[in-house]
């Protein structure tokens, strides 16, 4: 493949599309790096363009020459540690890049055209069957469930086969099954894999998390008068995230570029230096509420202000206005300038605007096309005149995925364990664990999706569910919601939520370097 086609292709990948003026001056860029026949540079490239927050997908010359400079510098300098910006990448969720994984390959494959917003019926049914197949493939390979090639007798006490449920017919005994809860009939649960369904009898014995429709179990169980009667159930087990990466090695599920084994040691070396760096994430900044919010606001950035090293990253997460913005909305010429007032008051404050980055995510009532997820960022029309005095205000979507050096983060701002409990099938189980919060992690977690809830409960947009993934599970999980702050870890993640700022007066201060958590307030 010519590098003219190699260069389109990592862009078109990304999102992008190429001017003649942009495409040539990327290749004279290349041309500096003749053994660099993986495209690392380009790669590189790209990683810093995103960064740049375009205000179009349509890249010209002007845009990736300013990137270009930078990194022929950096190359030119003796090798320092990274800057707060370029130690930071932030990924819009519709260019994470979209992989569904082969049964018959047993790989992923990557989707390399582009994905329409209104996608076809099949599109409904390729959600629920992409989900089962990437949590079939990791349950394969636990141990409980892998069978040995050898040692038949050993494979009968030690492990368990998942059984097809169309299988259940002719099989008699218990059985273990995996599947996607459902409520075909009024009053009747079934379980559905991909090769047929089966009516469950739910008086059973579960696991820690929030049993909805739509959530994918592991059943064990016996077929009697045509209803699988299910002794045990839970999700499928959770796989390290290290584990997951030797197997998948390759791929670039959470968007951010392939990086060789090198880029990944460094990385990881300044990770470890970076002990001072902290995120501030603020969540409900009700904009129109100026004497208790605007208010509690500054006094909040006037005391990072004043430490000795200023957070590297302010994240403010909606929703950004205290009424719901919807077809009755009628305030958006207040609103726009109450960003523009927010924008002023961050410009007040020097060492903050100078030194940091401001990410601003929208919530589940903000203004915006839809309630459907991902949603887009925040439109233009309403933070212009922040813009204009915080030039390197990023305005992505919800969620939002943050690479901090080697660290993923993902941002995701909605009342989920309100809606999640109102949704759920039976009541979860307190023996390991009564914190609703709790619950909700392990539910996320282990179907490795953001948002498990019914389609008719939240819509999502189904040509980009992925982008609502957990695979890999990352290393920390923001959850924005109106419930009080928790804090919780499991399974190598790192999960909180920050608090409502509005209703409680409450934030979090985040130390990436050390996944450090403090629960802070006024």
């Amino acid at each position: 493949m010519s590098m003219r086609k190699k260069i389109q292709k990592k862009f078109k990948t990304r999102g992008y599309s190429l001017k003649i003026d942009a495409l040539n001056s990327i290749l004279a860029f290349a041309d500096q790096f003749p053994g660099d026949d993986e495209g690392e540079a380009i790669d590189l490239l790209l990683d810093h363009l995103q960064m740049e927050n375009l205000n179009s997908s349509v890249v010209d010359a002007e845009s990736v020459q300013g990137v270009i400079n930078l990194l022929l510098g950096a190359n030119d300098a003796a090798e320092e540690p990274t800057s707060n910006a370029s130690s930071l990448a932030f990924i819009d969720a519709f260019l994470v890049p979209k992989y569904r994984y082969d049964s018959v390959k047993k790989q992923f494959i990557e989707h390399t055209t582009s994905l329409p917003v209104h996608g076809e019926a099949s599109s409904k049914t390729q959600v629920y069957r992409e989900r089962f197949m990437l949590l079939l493939q990791r349950v394969s390979r636990a141990e409980l469930f892998s069978m040995p090639a050898f040692d038949a007798e050993k494979s009968q006490f030690d492990n368990s086969e998942i059984s097809p449920i169309q299988s259940l017919v002719v099989q008699i005994g218990r059985k273990w099954v995996m599947g996607v809860i459902s409520q075909l009939e009024d009053g009747h649960f079934y379980l559905e894999d991909l090769s047929a369904s089966v009516e469950i009898d739910f008086q059973y014995k579960i696991t820690t998390g929030f049993f909805t429709e739509n959530t994918i179990i592991l059943a064990e169980g016996e077929m009697q008068n045509g209803i699988f009667q299910v002794i045990t159930c839970g999700f499928p087990p959770l796989e390290d995230r290290d584990k997951t990466l030797n197997t998948h090695s390759g791929y670039d599920f959470f968007g951010n570029g392939m990086l060789t084994k090198e880029d990944r040691i460094r990385l990881a070396d300044l990770e470890r230096q970076a002990v001072n760096e902290t995120f501030v994430i603020l969540s409900d900044i009700w904009l129109d509420d100026e004497e208790k919010v605007l208010g509690k606001l500054e006094k909040v950035l006037d005391g990072f202000e004043s430490v000795e090293v200023v957070p590297s990253l302010f994240v403010f997460m909606g929703n950004f206005s205290s009424h719901p913005c919807n077809l009755s909305f009628g305030s958006y010429p207040r609103l726009r300038k109450q960003f523009g007032k927010l924008g002023r008051m961050i410009g007040n404050h020097p060492r903050l605007k100078e030194s940091s980055r401001f990410l601003f995510i929208p919530g589940p009532d903000d203004a915006g096309p839809s309630t459907v997820l991902p949603r887009c960022g925040l439109p233009n029309s309403l933070t212009e005149e922040l813009r204009d005095v915080i030039p390197n205000a990023i305005f992505s979507s919800n969620p939002c995925r943050v690479k901090f050096y080697n660290q993923e983060i993902v941002f995701f701002r909605k009342d989920l364990l309100y809606q999640m409990r109102r949704s759920c099938l039976i009541p979860p189980s307190a023996e390991e664990t009564d914190d609703p919060f709790q619950h909700l992690v392990y539910t996320i977690t282990h179907q490795s999706h953001l948002c498990p809830l019914p389609l008719m409960v939240q819509p999502i947009i189904w040509n980009y569910d992925h982008s609502l993934r957990l695979y890999p599970t990352p290393h920390t999980i923001i959850l924005g919601d109106k419930s009080e702050q928790k804090v919780c870890k499991f399974g190598g993640t790192t999960c909180f939520n920050p608090g409502s700022f509005s209703t409680d007066s409450t934030f979090v201060a985040y130390r990436p370097s050390t996944q450090e958590v403090e629960l802070s307030g006024l």
